[in-house]
């Protein structure tokens, strides 16, 4: 199906001028910002630790209404306020449909999230919250386990995701998993957008990707990211990589 956007363009409001020589409003990421368009169905977000990806993803989620440390529209919860106040000055240009359902998932603090869930099911009268994640607690499951049992049993069509390095706890054979039940949600109305590290799920056909990097934002095409020719370079002669990399 073809998908409408629920948020179809980011952009800076004028009040972030004021913050330009504050963390995060230096960032060359945000700095550059301009107006930037969303997919319909996936974005990706790339870029080197500490290039900005994941704090502009934050700031995106927060702005859609989302609990900064994860979860979904209903989860208001804080371990650590930590995030920044740039949501408070990006402009969200959003779609004409609401989505039934959004989800903001963050590999740092999934922890957090699984916790909160466990809290709410055993207040008096239990909300039942478990049993859209399987019905069995997230602390009980490995930590990949749980990130997949995220995405098969609580994730469904027509709503919009954040996700923020969700391949952090899966194995490759689980981020083809992941991939496939990513294609799934985008054919049944969903909408994504992604921070990763993976080439596994970048490769996801006719998505933007957006690389972050010292020169700020750029649309870039998949085999044109720093990430895909590392793994692509190193799988295609490893011991000549290592040579290099090893050698006095």
């Amino acid at each position: 199906m073809k998908n409408r956007p629920y948020l179809s363009e980011v952009s800076l409001k004028p009040s972030a001028a004021a913050h330009a020589g504050a963390f995060p409003f230096s960032l060359p990421v945000v700095r550059s910002l301009g107006r930037l368009p969303m997919h319909p169905q996936v974005t990706f977000f790339v870029g080197e630790n500490g290039s900005g990806k994941s704090t502009l993803l934050e700031a995106i989620a927060v702005a859609m209404g989302l609990n900064a440390e994860g979860g979904s529209r209903n989860f208001n919860f804080t371990t650590r306020a930590s995030h920044s106040a740039l949501h408070e000055h990006l402009r969200l240009v959003r779609g004409i449909s609401l989505p039934r359902d959004a989800y903001f998932l963050r590999a740092e603090s999934f922890f957090n999230v699984s916790t909160e869930i466990d809290r709410l099911d055993r207040e008096p009268g239990g909300s039942g919250l478990i049993d859209s994640y399987g019905g069995k607690s997230l602390h009980e499951q490995s930590h990949g386990e749980a990130f997949l049992t995220l995405f098969m049993e609580r994730f469904g069509g027509r709503s919009f995701f954040v996700l923020d390095e969700p391949e952090a706890a899966l194995s490759p054979q689980r981020q083809l998993a992941m991939l496939s039940r990513l294609h799934d949600l985008v054919r049944e109305g969903s909408q994504f957008l992604v921070a990763t590290h993976s080439p596994i799920l970048m490769a996801y056909p006719d998505a933007i990707i957006y690389e972050c990097g010292a020169g700020g934002i750029r649309k870039v095409a998949y085999e044109d990211t720093e990430h895909y020719r590392v793994m692509h370079d190193f799988i295609a002669n490893p011991q000549r990589m290592l040579k290099v990399l090893l050698e006095d």
